[in-house]
């Protein structure tokens, strides 16, 4: 196995964790800039009025992604698993 060959492994699983992760942050972040601005505009400054709702919002968006999620992290197993078989 060359460093090449592991670099594109490192390189795949990286990707697949970045592209996994990519709807749970980018809820989060628009959650938390929404309630942010709410926080704002009328001074209210409790903490569990970010936490409560981004924790609600993530909780959604793991049941609407989470089988995709695990199909994409399955897939990424199944690769690593290919590759390795392929070059013994």
């Amino acid at each position: 196995m060359s460093t090449s060959q592991l670099m594109d492994i490192f390189r795949d699983a990286i990707m697949t964790g970045l592209i996994v992760a990519a709807p749970v942050l980018a809820v989060s972040i628009v959650v938390g800039l929404f309630i942010s601005i709410i926080q704002a505009a009328t001074s209210i400054n409790e903490q569990t009025m970010t936490f409560v709702p981004k924790l609600i919002a993530i909780g959604l968006v793991l049941i609407v992604t989470g089988a995709w999620m695990l199909q994409e992290m399955v897939d990424l197993v199944n690769r690593v698993f290919e590759f390795i078989a392929t070059t013994i």
